[in-house]
């Protein structure tokens, strides 16, 4: 064998082959040709790194729109109306072009949840028939349906809609142009089009099956793609050369979509609540260019413009302590801001700087110039936080104004006349919400007209004290079917719920008295007053915020003595 590969080695042809390009082509195919079959062995090294390989290199985002910061505006507007939670469900969106495969319907689903974060606006009822389509929960909703161990509440509201249209190719505009000489021969082409995509939708009454007279929403939006390209050909005495290079872009078909469904809900639960929608509508994160002009300042910015403006920010909302200038983007208190900010913007969790956290940072601090461009108030891309007027004056510094008060919302769910006392009669039922501004521990402790005091939050069907910012909670969740306990007004006097809120998990730091089970009467506490009493020398008088709300509880009226007995069933 060596001495046959010895002579192999110095023979004639193959030393041909190297010299000239088409023997060497010809001996490569001749050698892989002749493989009878390629072993995957020889590839262990490079397969043991698929599965690493096979990740994706960017971190997820949230799936937003150029109205999702408008839906945030009218949660709060819809929270302002005091509407009761309404039941609604939607019908599929069909497109009868064929040419829209997205989920049009889970879409609005979306759109409506994020008007009722705060407002608690809606309740969506998720049942759907599909024949075609029978899946687990729809088999266990029929199963449970018809033996009588399941009960659905009807909904009061359905939305309605399609994809309108898909006019493609509204405009096509192409252009080439080319030019020849002895050796080079240089070309280059461009192209633009655009699609117009229309979704309409209404609202409907479910009770009737009707569309309610002008609940409607008929809207287009436009989807551009685009390429440059160059071409270069050419030769080099007698060997011939080709480049091509090129760039194109197209906007996709779900972002657009998101977009119209967003601005649809708005209009539509807009004119149903008759609340001042338009005012969500025209905010300045609104505008089209929005992102991408945040985008770029980001990009501007660099990693340490980034994470000073994002640190004042948080700093500014709260969310870290006034002198957090010099943490480090690795500080654990650094990260654990970011993490809850985060949280409570509804952007995915990292604990880093990126572009979300940066958008969702800055956004109060952009507006709309004189000249109708985006400008920055209060800061540069370069991460200075102080910015000169027009008039000579300074711009409020991002971090330097007044931190964001860290506030509860705490209000009665139950109608109550205008500018009157919130009353009930003795056995009435009581329904709160309540809200923190930022991600907080909340515990709510009830105080009846005898100064007795017991906790609501958490209990045993609640356990955790954790809640997101702008998100209400129910007290008692009558949206549930086993809400755990039901609120109602005592023995005539003054009842009260009072909640607390915290940063951290107080339940370790409280005395022995207020760690006993929920809905159990405390024990050495008399009254809202003794409660955070308490409660402050336990976690620190500033280490929480509080809220109380009365009410008047009247005795329970008197049936009259005549009254006459109530007929008997024929």
């Amino acid at each position: 064998m060596n001495i046959k590969n010895k002579t192999l080695a110095h023979a004639t042809p193959v030393a041909r082959c190297r010299k000239g390009p088409w023997a060497a082509l010809a001996m490569t195919v001749s050698l892989v040709s002749g493989c009878g079959f390629i072993d995957p062995r020889k590839d262990v090294d490079m397969h043991q790194v698929a599965t690493t390989v096979n990740r994706p290199v960017v971190r997820p985002v949230r799936s937003m729109s150029n109205f999702s910061e408008s839906l945030t505006c009218m949660d709060h507007l819809l929270r302002a109306a005091n509407l009761p939670p309404t039941l609604i469900t939607s019908k599929q969106f069909i497109d009868f072009s064929n040419k829209v495969p997205v989920a049009t319907k889970d879409m609005v689903v979306t759109s409506l949840s994020r008007m009722s974060r705060l407002s608690n606006a809606f309740r969506f009822v998720d049942y759907e028939v599909n024949i075609a389509q029978q899946d687990t929960v729809q088999n266990l909703t029929t199963i449970l349906l018809n033996n009588n161990q399941m009960q659905l509440q009807r909904p009061a509201l359905y939305v309605s809609g399609a994809i309108a249209f898909v006019d493609q190719n509204v405009i096509d505009s192409r252009f080439n142009a080319g030019a020849s000489y002895t050796r080079l021969s240089p070309g280059y082409s461009t192209s633009r089009t655009a699609t117009v995509v229309g979704l309409e939708a209404q609202l409907g009454d479910f009770r009737t099956r009707t569309i309610v007279p002008g609940l409607d929403s008929a809207n287009e939006i436009v989807i551009g793609g685009g390429g440059d390209g160059v071409n270069v050909a050419g030769s080099i005495g007698a060997v011939g050369l080709q480049l091509t290079t090129g760039r194109d872009y197209a906007l996709g078909m779900g972002g657009a979509i998101r977009t119209l469904v967003d601005l649809a809900m708005i209009e539509l639960v807009g004119k149903w609540a008759r609340v001042p929608y338009w005012q969500c509508l025209t905010l300045d994160q609104s505008d089209p260019n929005f992102q991408r002009q945040m985008r770029d300042w980001f990009d501007q910015s660099g990693p340490g413009g980034q994470l000073q403006l994002v640190r004042s920010s948080l700093t500014n909302q709260g969310y870290l302590p006034a002198g957090s200038d010099g943490l480090a983007l690795n500080s654990p208190a650094l990260r654990a801001a970011l993490s809850r900010f985060q949280a409570d913007r509804g952007i995915v969790v990292s604990g880093r700087v990126d572009f979300p956290t940066y958008e969702a940072a800055l956004r109060n601090f952009v507006a709309l110039g004189d000249d109708g461009a985006l400008t920055r108030i209060g800061w540069t891309s370069g991460g200075t936080t102080q910015v000169a007027t027009a008039d000579g004056g300074t711009a409020a510094a991002i971090g330097l104004t007044t931190p964001a008060p860290w506030t509860i919302d705490l209000r009665l769910e139950n109608p109550q006349p205008a500018g009157e006392r919130p009353a009930f009669t003795e056995g009435e039922q009581v329904f709160l919400s309540a809200s923190v501004s930022r991600a907080s521990h909340l515990y709510c402790y009830f105080a009846d007209s005898g100064g007795t005091v017991m906790r609501l939050l958490p209990n045993a069907l609640q356990p955790h004290s954790l809640v997101s910012a702008n998100n209400a909670v129910r007290i008692p969740d009558w949206m549930a079917p086993n809400p755990g306990f039901i609120l109602d007004a005592g023995k005539p006097g003054t009842e009260s719920v009072t909640c607390m809120a915290t940063s951290e998990d107080a339940t370790p730091k409280l005395p022995p008295g207020l760690q006993v089970p929920a809905l159990t009467a405390l024990q050495g506490v008399k009254g809202t007053e003794s409660l955070q009493q308490q409660f402050a020398a336990a976690v620190g008088q500033d280490a929480y915020v509080a809220q109380t709300l009365q009410w008047q509880v009247a005795p329970r009226r008197a049936a009259p003595a005549n009254a006459a007995a109530p007929a008997a069933a024929k």
